[in-house]
């Protein structure tokens, strides 16, 4: 038999089938009782990104599939930037193993009535980090190859810019960067990565390495989590060398994205950092802005937005987030991301700072489940025409949505398929008693 540990770690290779064949031993251990599974209990991350755009811990859907079950987490999702690549895995290991999941998309975009402000990305003025939530399946769509594309441009401009600054430590994209991830979707995360790698295998002395990165960097950090962090502060950041300010054409409009989600079947989602700046102090606004193209979802990042024990202005910014969105009646989508080292797996749902929302952040993963099955069955989705013919009031389908997501059992949702996609939403419900 294969060691446990063994499977856990083959959760991780490049390769899909080796990936499932892991997943699949392992639920076959907690079948005969090897392997003992708690409840879920009240806590979700729907924000984790996987090593398909990039995980500090090298996380595949899989692994963190099989991870949030055993933790005992009530909902999973993942967020990949750029590319729905993970979707379609994450679904199906949530299904074997019994976990509620969803699959969402991130991407950076440019913001019009914006433009002179900064908004979710720090130094860029007109930026916006938005997304996706609630991806029915992995789409395929000209925007999402647009996407890829330019965001593959934009790697090797930078990679160009970098090199000619940390000469000799210098980067080939097909070598050095685009086997740090299965489908090459590399993010300047990667580049920081392989650099200080490369660097590594040109100055194999650590004497005369950290030589190197303090003439280059200002700075040698022993850890190699600050090393990267410090690499891309100062390479790839506004003011670093790799940097080049975005314009209108840079990104495509918030607008735009909007439109792509919501025809992939999926919910467009506001993404809050932590209502430092000058546009996020603006937050009414602009969520008029993105509501006009369809943004029904807010997504928070809890574990950067408090410190324990200590009421500040953070904790404060983060309760008017969530009271915006509840007076929108959107759902509250809640996580940590994972893609830097030290990041937690899970937010701290029992701290004094955050057990008041918990229950919001719960019924909003219960929101998201739902949609994300019966988008995918029945095309009755959170967003649908039948979902816009059916309630009254944003409040009413809320509660339908997180009704039907307590109710349904992952593994049971292909009996969503018996459901007949002209039902009310009583004959819905009454199917899943």
């Amino acid at each position: 038999m294969i060691a446990r540990e063994q499977l856990e770690r083959q959760l991780d290779d490049f390769d899909r089938g080796r990936r499932s064949e892991a997943l699949t031993l392992l639920w076959r251990e907690t079948e005969v009782g090897e392997i003992a599974l708690p409840e879920p209990g009240v806590e979700v991350n729907l924000h984790a990104h996987t090593f398909f755009s990039y995980n500090a811990y090298g996380y595949s859907p899989s692994k963190f599939a099989w991870l949030a079950r055993k933790a005992g987490l009530a909902a999973a999702g993942i967020v990949d930037f750029d590319v729905l690549d993970g979707v379609e895995e994450f679904l199906a290991a949530g299904r074997l193993i019994g976990l509620r999941t969803c699959g969402s998309l991130e991407s950076r975009t440019f913001v019009p009535e914006f433009a002179a402000l900064e908004i979710n990305s720090p130094g860029e003025p007109g930026v916006a980090y938005n997304m996706g939530v609630g991806f029915p399946r992995g789409a395929s769509h000209p925007f999402l190859a647009e996407m890829r594309a330019a965001a593959k441009t934009r790697t090797r401009g930078m990679i160009g810019r970098v090199n000619a600054y940390l000469d000799p430590v210098k980067l080939d994209f097909d070598r050095d960067v685009a086997p740090l991830t299965p489908s090459g979707n590399a993010t300047e995360r990667h580049l920081c990565e392989a650099y200080a790698r490369k660097a590594a295998d040109v100055f194999p002395d650590p004497e005369r390495r950290a030589a190197f990165w303090s003439e280059r960097l200002g700075a040698t950090p022993a850890d190699s989590a600050k090393l990267q962090g410090l690499i891309r502060s100062k390479t790839m950041k506004k003011g670093g060398v790799g940097y080049v300010a975005p314009d209108r054409g840079s990104f495509p409009e918030l607008a735009q994205m909007n439109r792509f989600v919501a025809e992939a079947g999926a919910i467009p989602t506001v993404a809050w950092l932590d209502g430092a700046s000058e546009g996020e102090r603006r937050m009414e606004e602009f969520v008029d802005i993105a509501s006009a193209s369809g943004a029904a979802a807010l997504n928070v990042i809890p574990d950067r937005n408090y410190t324990p024990r200590q009421p500040d202005d953070k904790v404060k910014a983060l309760y008017d987030a969530v009271a915006l969105a509840e007076r929108r009646g959107f759902p509250v989508v809640a996580g940590t991301e994972m893609n830097a080292p030290g990041q937690k797996f899970v937010d701290s749902f029992v701290s004094a700072e955050l057990a008041p929302l918990a229950p919001i952040f719960l019924s909003s993963a219960y929101i998201v489940y739902a949609h994300t099955m019966l988008q995918r069955e029945l095309g009755i989705g959170y967003l649908s025409a039948w979902s816009k013919a059916s309630f009254a009031s944003v409040a009413a389908k809320n509660e339908f949505f997180a009704t039907v997501g307590r109710a349904l059992r992952p593994g049971a949702e292909t009996k969503l398929a018996a459901i007949d996609a002209a039902a009310s939403p009583k004959q819905v419900l009454a199917s899943l008693e």
